[in-house]
């Protein structure tokens, strides 16, 4: 007897319960969560209509009807679901078109999640889905490792030697990336950083992987004083900021800091923060996802994993900060802030701003 259908080992793991249906709405598949959580077996719910899972009401039927590719991810709240006459249990639901027209169903139990945004549930999500992958990306990258040694013996001074290093040093961050992927250990305490260290390792990433097609305009304030925090966490929620910009279609990406005094972050408010801006004139955020870019899974574009914004979201949190945004077409802005000491060790945060382009 064939198995039945699965996700990949990525989406498998998933503690958010997820599901797959075809265009016509039928059940092809869905991760262990989402069988556990309505209690049924994997094997039983492939082919079952979708619509036939909802308790009562049609409202599941009705955004079915009419969910299109373009129309971007849909939230049914407070839906009940249930499996041949099981019990029923309720979540929020997220429907969405991938492409080819296959339907993929995110189901956020409002029982697990009273009161909440369905977005504080990602640390265990994400860290789930990450690490079916952490396996697969040991070996590149110790291969990658050991080319980047080879190449350091021959490249000589000069420019080659810095893309060397940079190469280098982006594989041992990946590499310890996929350590604690693999081996859950308490988070690194916060240490003294320059907070503009961190940016310059985003733009030297993205001049490589833009090259001359984006101007990267750096505007920094050198009066900062040290951030403390996790550099190799920050400088991912920032190339994710960057990144995203750039696939945007942006020609033009600003870093801006600025000291903000008085600053509000959830309900604290702190004497002193560093606001964070990344800028661009890219096409901007579809209205149709304005509510939901910082759910996992959620993407703008077709080959997105939807994953890159809901990971800087929860390191600002990990650093007790927030991230925020605001778009319109040819002008969007993320909104980093995040609590500043007014002293400590390092000096001022440096450099001069400029123009990296």
């Amino acid at each position: 007897m064939p198995a039945p259908p699965t996700f990949d080992p990525a989406f498998d793991a998933l503690v958010t319960p997820v599901l797959r249906a075809d265009r016509d709405g039928r059940v092809v598949a869905c991760n262990q969560a989402f069988a556990r959580w309505l209690g049924v077996s994997q094997k039983r719910l492939p082919d079952q209509p979708l619509v036939a899972l909802e308790v009562e009401g049609d409202g599941l039927r009705r955004a079915l009807e009419g969910l299109e590719e373009a129309d971007g991810p849909r939230r049914l709240r407070r839906v009940a679901l249930a499996f041949l006459g099981g019990e029923p249990r309720f979540a929020d639901v997220w429907l969405a078109r991938e492409p080819g027209g296959a339907i993929l169903l995110e189901a956020h139990p409002v029982d697990e999640f009273p009161g909440e945004d369905p977005a504080q549930a990602l640390p265990l999500a994400l860290s789930a889905a990450l690490k079916g992958l952490a396996h697969e990306l040991r070996n590149p990258l110790a291969g990658l490792r050991g080319a980047a040694q080879l190449l350091a013996r021959r490249a000589g001074d000069g420019d080659w030697r810095e893309l060397v290093e940079l190469i280098a040093a982006e594989v041992q961050r990946l590499s310890q990336l996929v350590d604690r992927l693999l081996s859950p250990a308490p988070p690194r305490p916060h240490e003294p950083l320059n907070i503009h260290g961190v940016l310059e390792q985003v733009v030297r990433l993205a001049e490589q992987e833009a090259g001359w097609a984006v101007r990267l305009v750096r505007d920094y304030d050198p009066s900062l004083p040290p951030l403390r925090g996790d550099p190799d966490r920050l400088t991912q929620a920032v190339w994710n900021l960057v990144r995203n910009a750039i696939q945007a279609g942006a020609a033009n990406v600003t870093l801006r800091t600025r000291a903000e005094f008085g600053a509000r972050i959830g309900e604290q408010v702190h004497a002193l923060a560093l606001r964070m801006e990344i800028g661009d004139d890219g096409r901007g955020v579809p209205e149709s996802l304005a509510e939901q870019i910082f759910l996992p899974l959620v993407s703008g574009r077709a080959d997105g994993s939807g994953l890159g914004l809901a990971m800087a979201q929860q390191v600002a949190r990990e650093h007790g900060g927030s991230l925020g945004y605001r778009s319109r077409p040819g002008h969007t802005v993320f909104t980093l802030l995040l609590p500043l000491s007014d002293g400590g060790d390092g000096g001022p945060a440096g450099p001069e701003g400029g123009s990296a382009q």
